[in-house]
Formats: C-alpha cells, structure tokens, sequence
C-alpha cells in the first residue's frame, strides 16, 4: 500500500530545534523580571544606589529575608492578611459560582440571557471605579471584621468572570448525562456534584487561579479600607518601605519574592488537573 505524501512534498512539522529555542526565549522574557528582582533582593542599600547601576551584587546577603521580618513594616501579619482574604474570597466564589453556572446551563428560564448579559457587564466594573461607594459602604466596619468586607468585595468582583468561564464549561456536557444519572436515581444536586463537577475540573480550576490571583493582588479597595498597618495586606503595606528619608529597596524586593510564593505553590498545587482536564478524552 502506497504512503500518502504531503501535497508538493512539503513537511510542514515545526522544527524540533526552532520550537526549543522560541520555548527558551519566551521563558526568558518572563522569567527575566523575577529573576531580577531575586537578585536584587540579595543585594545591600549600598549596592542598589550605586550609580551606575550593576546587576549583580559584590556580595550576595542572604541575610535581607530573615532582616525583613524585623523590620518597621513586619511583613508576616500582612501576609497573613493577603492569604486569610484571598482563600476566603476564592472559596466564597466557587460556592455561589458553582451552582449558579450549572443551573444557568441546564436550564432555560425567563431572562436567562439578560442574566448572562448582566454577569459579563458586571466584569467590566472594578474596586477603583466603585471606591468612594465601597468607603460609605464598609467604613464602619473596624478590626478583624474588615477582613471579612475585603472578602466579600473581591468575591464579588471576581463572581461575574466564575460564573461565565463555568457556564461555558457546564454547556458543554451533554444533558442526556445527567438524565441518565436522575433516571439511576441521583437527585439534582448529587448529579451537579458526583456527575458534572468531575467533568469540569478545567473550569473549576481557571475559576480557582483567577479569583486567588486577582484577590492577592488587589490594592484599590484594600488601600481605601483598611487603615491600620497591622490589618493591612501586602499590596498595600509595602510601600512603606518607601519612606520620605529611607528607602529599603533591598526589604521591598525581599518582601516581593515572598509574596509571590504562595501563588507559586497554587500552581503547582492544581497544575496536573488542570492539564489533565484538559486533555481528559483527547486519547482513546
């Protein structure tokens, strides 16, 4: 039996050494800022005021990430805030995310599409447009309890984009599975949870990064809340290592690479489910 040849004898398969190199050089080009500011975290005062400047330090002190916890701005209590108000905010999201994207899904209801129109409209909305009324919303709340206002802003800023990316992941099942699991005898919810949440583990997992990332990183409405540096997350507490007299570039860099830990250990965390959902039914 003849093999069929590519059309003009073509190969058109990438080259193996261009698809090494171009991978090389992207990872580069991200991982280039980081590395950066690794290095500079090891460097002292007088080596980051150098002029002109120098990438890497006479001596390498190791020393600025233990220092840094002594410090005037004590880094821990605001990395304990950033972590309690953002695994809140994200388990806040999944719960009412979750089920809202299933019914949405499955079910055809009177102003189903409005709903739809409405939750990607309320994605386009952010703290800073909305600070001055989330100021008369929550000033009241003092203490502890602002962590809990926090939570619920992010989880509400970030409910809008769950509920569409798993939306689109529930539409993709095919309903006549969960008719044959409520034909077998599961009700409703144990359909949601033992049949469609392990189909959309993809979805699930986007939503996760998501929200987790984007409450890590908030500033606006954190910066106009919360007042007291102890309560205070590490968006908005590191700047004052910026002084008007002292400026700690070295603890502010340190403090940096501390703090993008955790959301380094998410994605390792969750990085084999989400690959592999999304490649579940690609081999047969």
């Amino acid at each position: 039996m003849d093999t069929i040849k590519p059309r003009g004898g073509i190969n058109h398969r990438p080259n193996p050494v261009l698809v090494i190199i171009g991978s090389l050089v992207t990872v580069i080009f991200f991982a280039f800022p980081y590395l950066l500011m690794f290095i500079s975290s090891l460097k002292s005062q007088s080596d980051l005021r150098r002029i002109p400047p120098t990438y890497l330090p006479e001596k390498a002190i190791w020393s600025n990430y233990v220092d840094v916890w002594s410090s005037n701005v004590a880094p821990g209590k605001s990395l304990l805030a950033t972590a309690i108000i953002s695994f809140g905010a994200t388990l806040l999201v999944l719960l009412i995310a979750t089920p809202a994207a299933y019914y949405v899904a499955r079910f055809r209801f009177p102003g189903r599409l409005p709903f739809l129109f409405l939750v990607l409209t309320a994605q386009m909305l952010q703290p800073t447009v909305l600070a001055v009324g989330l100021y008369q919303e929550f000033s009241g709340w003092t203490g502890y309890a602002i962590w809990g206002a926090l939570i619920l802003i992010n989880a509400a800023f970030n409910l809008s984009f769950a509920i569409w990316i798993m939306h689109a992941f529930f539409s993709s099942i095919p309903k006549e599975i969960d008719e044959a699991a409520l034909i077998d005898g599961l009700g409703r919810v144990q359909t949601m949870f033992k049949i469609s949440l392990p189909l959309v583990w993809p979805g699930i997992v986007t939503a996760t990064i998501f929200a987790f990332v984007n409450t890590w990183n908030e500033y606006a409405a954190a910066f106009v809340l919360v007042q007291q540096p102890d309560l205070q997350p590490l968006t908005v507490s590191m700047p004052r290592f910026l002084g008007l007299y002292v400026r700690d570039w070295q603890y502010l860099f340190t403090t940096a690479m501390v703090a993008i830990v955790p959301v380094i250990i998410l994605f390792a965390l969750i990085e084999k489910r989400l690959i592999g959902g999304l490649t579940a039914g690609a081999v047969k």
